[in-house]
């Protein structure tokens, strides 16, 4: 039976309100990274370093820079190495304040303690999928809304991504959606689309998600992206979709929405502003992302620049 959540008055409406604040986020890492192996075998693809940080760890300071608490990582027995990266590493601590490396010591504290950090293990069965990865973290989530954000791709936005999501959860309560306008027929078999009504610029109530509709099939022109806030009746949703969509298909969290639709709850999709996606989840991505914050980088950017400029004269 699924929960029903305790209402609160929401000042913003002066009326009764299911809304609760978001305090923790899921970040699945879970994949294998085939799209980079060999580099990947050894070495999770979402560790890789983009300038001086791993991929991962662009993506957990968004959702800690809006404000949330706690992250919880979804990890397979390929991705444990991502532990290490946020857990205390005390004899590499000792080394650097033996060595007087205070600046060095100081960073990698302050990535320790930037939130409480949890990790889970996917569930092993015969699914897999996003579906699969999220239900995996409902014993850490419990009986609250969260955040979910995978861990090849992250954003550079003003707002934040994650703060714009908040905005609408904030507001209206039920799941939200981030995603972007696009009018290329082409990427009808990239994303998913959502369909609704407007509720305020840049916000729709959704009445249906489609997923990879196909080549110029596109429903709409806003387009699903990494970026969800659910409530936590999604597990029940997931489960129930579990059992009733063919054995052999990945359960995806779209199946969670689709299930809260027709359940009668709200879903909402916002559209992102002032943002730039570095999607490191390929190696073209993963090269344009280096690029790109190369050159803005405070230290070596300008260096950088005139570097890229000769090499492209040569």
């Amino acid at each position: 039976m699924l929960k029903e959540l305790n209402p609160i008055v929401n000042p913003s409406k002066g009326k009764m309100s299911e809304i609760k604040k978001v305090n923790k986020a899921v970040i699945l890492a879970a994949g294998f990274g085939t799209r980079f192996l060999p580099a990947s075998k050894a070495v999770p693809k979402i560790m890789f370093p983009v300038i001086d940080r791993p991929i991962i760890q662009y993506v957990t300071e968004e959702a800690v820079e809006a404000g949330i608490k706690e992250v919880i990582f979804v990890l397979s027995p390929f991705t444990q190495e991502i532990r290490r990266h946020f857990e205390p590493f005390e004899e590499l601590n000792k080394v650097l304040a033996e060595g007087g490396k205070e600046d060095y010591l100081n960073e990698l504290k302050e990535i320790e303690q930037m939130a409480k950090f949890s990790f889970c293990l996917q569930k092993e069965g015969k699914r897999r999928g996003t579906g699969v990865a999220i239900l995996s973290a409902q014993e850490l989530v419990g009986d609250e809304p969260f955040l979910l954000l995978f861990a090849d791709e992250f954003y550079k936005a003003s707002p934040g991504r994650v703060t714009q999501l908040l905005e609408v959860y904030n507001e209206y309560g039920g799941t939200v959606l981030g995603c972007i306008r696009t009018g290329n027929p082409e990427d009808g078999a990239r994303f998913g689309f959502a369909v609704g009504e407007e509720v305020k610029e840049r916000v729709i109530e959704v009445s249906d998600v489609i997923e990879k509709p196909g080549v110029g099939q596109a429903p709409s022109d806003l387009a699903t992206m990494s970026g969800q806030i659910f409530t936590p009746d999604i597990f029940e949703y997931l489960k129930k979709a579990d059992k009733e969509i063919e054995e052999q298909r990945e359960l995806y969290y779209i199946d969670g929405i689709k299930g809260q639709l027709a359940g009668g709850r709200k879903v909402y999709a916002v559209e992102y502003q002032n943002y730039r996606f570095f999607d490191t989840g390929d190696r073209y991505g993963y090269l344009k992302t280096l690029v790109e914050l190369g050159i803005e980088n405070p230290k070596f950017g300008e260096d950088f620049k005139i570097w890229l400029k000769q090499k492209l004269q040569d």
